[in-house]
């Protein structure tokens, strides 16, 4: 369900490019159209952050949503229609702005609400539609929660083999920690060698422009860490999840219990219901075969005379 991204965005760019020719205000009614240049966040916020940390820091943040939002759509539990509409109505809105940011270091807004007794601050396209998406997510939420938060769920911890999960999570964010201290290196040096090629070792100007660029670039790596951790957690979660469903349908298999091995659709090793499925033949098979040499044992006294097997003892049984 990534259509509404896509859609969400172009429509975003077609109407910004529009506004960018507008010289005058146009009005019908409360509605007025008007070009601003957003150099801060939302509604203007953040307007006096320096403009290399406002611009990188948004710009990457809207990557870094990006990124997120592929995750969260795969690791989503629930094919829920609704909630992944929204989830990429929200997104595209974001993509939107931060595309300006990327392009001209700024936002387009050009929509103003304005009655006589109430003015809205500009914005765009993208802005309005982002709160269609949070529309689109609290009502899938509240609509199907118990579809998201099934109430009875017999895999209801997501540590069901802790180590091994744990294991899992803290490889991917070693990986992740190295990726980012690779990039860091990268890109602090070349950063730093190239104001030094404008400016020389001026220290004031290096401090302002490296200091929050590395708080920046931590911030992000941290975050990215956590989303890594909570990836590997899902994931390892669908991997050790059929195998504690596996060995718990053996178990009760093998005490004579009628059990069936039922997979979630996320899970992994889906496979593994269909060699249930022939386990449970197999021993259902071997007990019938059992019990039919023992009755016919039993009941052909022929059986019994000719046989080498020697009479069972009841202190043997007992035991």
């Amino acid at each position: 369900m990534t259509a509404p991204l896509f859609l969400v965005w172009l429509a975003d760019l077609l109407t910004k490019q529009w506004a960018s020719k507008l010289t005058q205000t146009v009005s019908w009614g409360p509605l007025n159209l008007s070009l601003y240049h957003n150099h801060g966040v939302m509604l203007g916020l953040f307007l006096e952050l320096p403009s290399v940390l406002r611009i990188v820091t948004l710009s990457t943040g809207g990557a870094f949503l990006l990124c997120a939002y592929g995750l969260i759509q795969y690791l989503l539990p629930v094919k829920s229609l609704t909630l992944r509409a929204g989830l990429s109505i929200l997104i595209g809105g974001i993509i939107g702005n931060v595309t300006d940011r990327i392009v001209w270091g700024y936002v387009v807004d050009f929509i103003i609400i304005k009655t006589p007794w109430f003015m809205s601050p500009a914005f765009n396209l993208a802005d309005l539609l982002q709160w269609v998406g949070y529309g689109f997510i609290v009502f899938a939420i509240i609509r199907e929660n118990k579809n998201i938060w099934p109430e009875y769920d017999v895999r209801r911890s997501y540590w069901i083999h802790a180590k091994f999960q744990l294991k899992y999570c803290f490889m991917l964010m070693a990986v992740g920690f190295g990726l980012s201290l690779i990039s860091l290196v990268f890109s602090y040096t070349y950063f730093r060698v190239t104001i030094s090629e404008f400016v020389g070792n001026n220290s004031y100007i290096l401090n302002k422009f490296i200091i929050p660029y590395v708080g920046t670039y931590a911030l992000i790596s941290i975050m990215f860490s956590g989303i890594l951790f909570a990836m590997g957690k899902l994931v390892s979660h669908r991997i050790a999840g059929p195998i504690y469903a596996f060995e718990r349908f053996l178990l009760e298999t093998l005490e004579g219990k009628d059990s069936k091995l039922k997979l979630r659709n996320s899970d992994e090793f889906k496979h593994l219901e269909t060699v249930a499925e022939k386990v449970k033949e197999l021993i259902s098979d071997l007990k019938k075969d059992r019990t039919i040499q023992v009755v016919e044992f039993q009941e052909n006294p022929e059986i019994q005379k000719t046989s080498k097997i020697p009479p069972s003892d009841p202190r043997e049984e007992s035991a």
